[in-house]
């Protein structure tokens, strides 16, 4: 079984070369004259490196099999992130660089799923929403109302900084795309 280029979705998994790639965004290209072709983003599996590859349109690549999997968020080892099974207790580690950015909105003891390609713990999906609790950020100012605009740094428990309204208070909850970093909302 093969997967082709119009197949293609954020988040699949294909193998290029002996090596397996995760797909964050590609683009259908067809210019006014040669050949239509694909440009896409791809993170490779092993080490979590980005890269930008075009392929011609039509192109076959063997699909890799994934399963994602329940697991509680243990602790960062320095190099690697501890994962639990909840169901035996098995601990597994998983090397940070091959993680991206997705701890960061992560909390020890928070349950995630944790995806595997072919059998090997490879990435972490995070929800696209989380609520987090705002730990430090500078006290708005007298006069600076909810609809007066502009936003303000704030640091969230895990250690992220995300811009939010100047209203928030130190203590808050606020919900925050974990896609773009940005504030949604209070929680």
């Amino acid at each position: 079984m093969t997967i082709s280029t119009n197949q293609f979705k954020n988040g699949t998994h294909i193998e290029i070369d002996g090596k397996i790639w995760k797909i964050l965004d590609f683009q259908h290209v067809k210019p006014g004259k040669g050949g239509a072709f694909v440009r896409t983003k791809l993170r490779r599996i092993e080490d979590g490196s980005v890269i930008d590859k075009t392929f011609r349109a039509g192109e076959k690549f063997r699909p890799v099999r994934t399963e994602s999997k329940k697991m509680q968020y243990l602790y960062d080892s320095g190099e690697s992130a501890v994962f639990m099974d909840t169901t035996d207790y098995d601990q597994l580690e998983i090397p940070k660089d091959s993680l991206g950015d997705a701890m960061q909105w992560v909390l020890a003891n928070d349950e995630v799923d944790v995806l595997f390609v072919d059998e090997q713990p490879s990435d972490v999906q995070v929800p696209s929403a989380i609520e987090m609790k705002v730990t430090q950020t500078d006290p708005g100012l007298k006069g600076d109302t909810a609809s007066g605009g502009g936003n303000k740094p704030a640091t969230l428990e895990s250690g992220v900084v995300v811009q939010v309204p100047l209203f928030i208070e130190e203590g808050e909850t606020v919900r925050v795309d974990t896609r773009s970093g940005e504030y949604i909302s209070r929680a």
